[in-house]
């Protein structure tokens, strides 16, 4: 489904990503791991087209991307960013409308937008709340379920556990599982490697802007050199639990 190959991009000059290449197959989970500051969040911002790669190729169902952001989104790719940008003085419900904005399929709409109300039952009970004054797991809830009202065949996700208690970490994830029941085909970025790595079908390492490994969820989070660098002592007793 998606597929870059050599990918450099730039911040005037600090090179940010050094020949990355990726595949993303239909119905996959692929995650993207690494410190902060590897690139993860440029790389899915290269996709979305926020910022504009200097070199390389990224093809969408066998097709280059447009320039365009909006465009890139109308081909069926919407992205959950980083910190969940969501619209504080507007409703959930005018919240998730927004990820529909590009949409005349008014049908179409009003089915997903019960999708996500069966996937976010909370959504559905604060629908008239102003969206600033929901809890941090809330809002990351609302952020998704914005991305999903576009209807995307593919949906980039942004560090979506950043700053929630553990217990929401569990349900953010088990959320994820749901999308790709859905038939999405997803790719994660997340700091949470154990999460990120437990629930991918294929995953990657990002270092310093570039791939240093790849292989299933189920080899990284086995390999010594991935539970050295970012698997932490209570990730280890999960993974040798699980």
């Amino acid at each position: 489904m998606l597929s870059i190959r050599d990918l450099n991009v730039y911040y005037g000059g600090i090179h940010a990503l050094k020949g990355v290449s990726i595949d993303v197959e239909e119905g996959q989970i692929v995650s993207i791991i690494g410190a902060n500051g590897a690139g993860k969040s440029t790389l899915l911002n290269a996709i979305s087209g926020m910022v504009k790669p200097k070199e390389g190729r990224i093809l969408f169902k066998g097709k280059e991307l447009p320039p365009a952001p909006h465009k890139i989104v109308e081909l069926g790719i919407s992205q959950v960013p980083e910190g969940r940008l969501i619209f504080a003085n507007l409703t959930v419900k005018d919240n998730l409308m927004m990820g529909a904005y590009l949409r005349k399929d008014k049908i179409g709409i009003e089915k997903d937008l019960e999708k996500v109300f069966a996937l976010f039952p909370r959504m559905k009970e604060r629908i008239h709340q102003m969206a600033g004054t929901l809890s941090g797991g809330e809002q990351q809830m609302l952020a998704i379920g914005r991305g999903l009202m576009s209807n995307p065949d593919l949906i980039l996700l942004d560090e979506p556990s950043l700053g929630l208690a553990p217990l929401l970490v569990k349900t953010i994830f088990d959320i994820i599982e749901s999308i790709q029941q859905m038939r999405k085909t997803i790719l994660l970025v997340e700091q949470n490697a154990y999460k990120a790595l437990s629930i991918a079908d294929k995953a990657y390492v990002l270092e310093q802007g570039k791939i240093v490994k790849e292989g299933s969820g189920k080899e990284l989070i086995k390999d010594k050199s991935i539970q050295e660098a970012y698997l932490g002592k209570k990730q280890k007793s999960e993974e040798t639990l699980a």
